[in-house]
């Protein structure tokens, strides 16, 4: 939910910013049918601050309800809304108002408004720029769902399998770590990638936790890339996983396997698990 509030305020930013309305806010699920308003940029009373709004009520209750984009051009006077939230829109001056919910698996997980203190029609560029910002918070969520999932995994697994781990329960470690480190790349928030990042350096060190892993040079996203080769991705796999192309993926590999010593791909692997930069 923390996690969630966070995007929330990045997406009314970044909302704010495109869109040119003068009034942008939203808020994260609350409650199984609620949400409560938390960020808000350029209102200028309090009135909306920590609003808890119910599904079905008003113009934001209405859009999850409907899981789709509501928008009205005179708030108060609206026969297409309930007006439970009349005093603390009044106040504020919001006369033509968007709101767009945030759904992720089928569920709401936020609501993002913008709004105007005119009576006036929003035009489509609005409303557009209000839906796309909605699609990226969705997106935004999904990577921080998968990532809070690989980090429960690594919860349960523990940090170290022991020495006598079979096969298959260290090939889901590794497996494990290649999805931490292509998680950690599609993170924006700093602080979420880097507990990603740890969480990979512990199952890396797994054997042997107690070493630090070595001190070799190499990048996030050459280490990014071998982690997919121990799992046996072909370039083209790794290139679809990490976003890269397979040029790319090939020019990493090089350069990883010339930082380790080593002349193939399998030979890179296993220096790096030396190394301690792999499970």
């Amino acid at each position: 939910m923390g996690d969630d509030v966070g995007s929330v305020r990045t997406a009314v930013l970044n909302l704010h910013r495109v869109s040119g309305l003068p009034i942008v806010f939203g808020g994260a699920l609350a409650g199984r049918d609620r949400f409560r308003i938390t960020e808000l940029v350029g209102n200028a009373t309090e009135s909306l601050n920590r609003l808890v709004v119910t599904e079905g009520s008003g113009l934001g209750g209405k859009a999850m309800a409907l899981s789709r984009p509501i928008w009205v051009s005179d708030y108060p006077r609206s026969g297409a809304i309930s007006h439970q939230y009349d005093g603390p829109v009044a106040v504020e001056g919001l006369l033509s108002v968007v709101a767009v919910p945030v759904v992720v698996r089928r569920r709401v997980r936020a609501v993002l408004y913008g709004a105007l203190r005119e009576p006036l029609s929003l035009a489509d560029r609005v409303v557009a720029a209000a839906v796309a910002a909605a699609r990226d918070l969705e997106q935004e969520l999904v990577v921080h769902d998968q990532a809070d999932h690989a980090l429960g995994q690594v919860e349960r697994n523990g940090s170290s399998p022991g020495p006598h781990t079979e096969s298959a329960r260290w090939e889901e470690v590794r497996a494990l770590h290649a999805e931490l480190r292509g998680i950690a790349a599609e993170v924006a928030d700093a602080g979420l990638r880097n507990r990603l990042h740890d969480a990979s350096v512990r199952l890396a060190t797994a054997a042997d936790p107690g070493r630090p892993p070595a001190g070799l040079p190499l990048s996030v996203r050459e280490l990014d890339v071998l982690s997919y080769v121990a799992i046996g991705c072909t370039n083209a796999d790794i290139g679809d996983r990490l976003g890269l192309m397979p040029e790319t993926v090939k020019s990493y590999l090089r350069s990883a396997t010339r930082k380790l010593g080593t002349h193939t791909r399998l030979e890179a692997v296993a220096a790096a698990r030396r190394a301690g930069l792999l499970p």
